[in-house]
């Protein structure tokens, strides 16, 4: 399964794994693939913790951050966080925040404690994530920045080559994947409609091949929907040099997730996902529940824009997490349609040597339809 880009990182597997979780982070790139921890949610203060943490754990492994800067969202231009907060409050309608206070408290979920309010604008912007590149950036063992939404700001660019790394790029379309390339961009991850948070429309195994074409020589990782070892073959049958997952990660033994949120992946089947606004203002594959159909019912508020909505639902993302017991009909729990594969909690090794396992006997299978000599 080695690739090219295995050993320009320095990684045993082309597995990428996305998190928010620091442990998944150690455990994946421990077991021979890259962690990618998810900066969203983070201060740049509590990002240095979660990263002084890793480097104490990973025993000199590489890993990867991961950045949410948007290709266009609201109070762009102004790079002062305290600023554009004012700026963004300003705009956001009472009525939305009313919405989604009455959702939760209809539900039964308890407000946070006083001393666990926090600011609303974590991650989701230019101001707000370029803080956290340089954060990254002082940790040696960071190999490789990547950005969820749209191609990065050219300095952001120039600043992570300029400390020797990589940047990476999800994209949805091969249009995306040619701007992210004219860019400079090292890594472009086509994400099909199929995987968990922000996805685009096209299918998968229609997207790989196209992006791979559209840019090589220039290394893609396939994303969406990635559960089993025989999907890597094919990733990397139809051009990618890796796979990049995300869902798959969120119910192992090593997540943060709580006992209740992990029961509502293993009740889910693949048809139980919806591409909703009601979270974060784009498109985002999640769990369907009363949340996302409330958001989309007649006479309700609609969703605002990135990243407004998100200021609107980051204390119900938080006390959702927190109370999952009590949440999960209106919970964020974001994840892609191979939750339909999530049946049981996994160590992340043993992940990852399924994976493997599938993989080589994908191959095997392959080789075995060959015509003898």
């Amino acid at each position: 399964m080695r690739t090219s880009l295995c050993d320009q990182l320095g990684i045993e597997l082309p597995i990428f794994a996305f998190t928010h979780c620091r442990d998944v982070v150690v455990a994946v790139s421990k077991a021979g693939g890259i962690g990618v921890l998810g900066a969203v949610g983070f201060t740049p203060e509590q990002l240095e913790i979660e990263l002084n943490w890793i480097d104490e754990q990973i025993g000199g492994k590489p890993y990867g951050v991961d950045i949410v800067i948007p290709g266009k969202y609201e109070g762009m231009g102004e790079l002062d966080p305290t600023k554009l907060e004012e700026q963004l409050r300003a705009l956001i309608p009472e009525q939305h925040r009313q919405f989604a206070k009455r959702l939760l408290a209809d539900h039964g979920v308890p407000e946070l404690p006083p001393e666990d309010k926090h600011h609303e604008l974590l991650g989701w912007t230019a101001a707000t994530a370029t803080p956290q590149v340089e954060i990254a950036l002082k940790h040696p063992g960071v190999k490789l920045i990547a950005n969820a939404l749209g191609t990065p700001p050219d300095e952001v660019i120039a600043r992570v080559h300029e400390a020797g790394r990589l940047v990476a790029a999800l994209c949805g379309s091969p249009r995306q994947a040619l701007k992210h390339k004219a860019a400079g961009i090292d890594i472009v991850i086509a994400q099909g409609t199929e995987g968990g948070g922000h996805t685009g429309e096209i299918g998968s195994l229609v997207l790989w091949p196209q992006v791979a074409a559209a840019v090589a020589p220039l290394p893609v990782l396939a994303a969406g929907g990635i559960g089993h070892g025989a999907q890597i073959a094919a990733a990397l049958a139809v051009g990618a040099q890796g796979v990049w997952t995300g869902s798959l990660w969120l119910a192992v033994e090593e997540a943060d997730a709580p006992p209740a949120q992990r029961q509502s992946y293993f009740d889910a089947t693949s048809r139980d996902t919806v591409r909703s606004r009601s979270y974060t203002g784009k498109p985002c594959r999640m769990l369907r529940n009363e949340w996302t159909d409330a958001w989309e019912a007649a006479g309700n508020p609609s969703p605002l824009g990135m990243p407004l909505q998100g200021m609107v639902t980051m204390d119900a993302v938080s006390r959702t997490h927190r109370y999952a017991d009590k949440a999960q009909k209106v919970a964020f729990n974001p994840v892609g349609q191979v939750v339909g594969m999530i049946e049981r909690v996994e160590s992340v090794r043993s992940v990852m040597q399924r994976l493997t396992e599938e993989y080589l006997a994908a191959v095997d299978r392959l080789e075995s339809l060959q015509p003898s000599q």
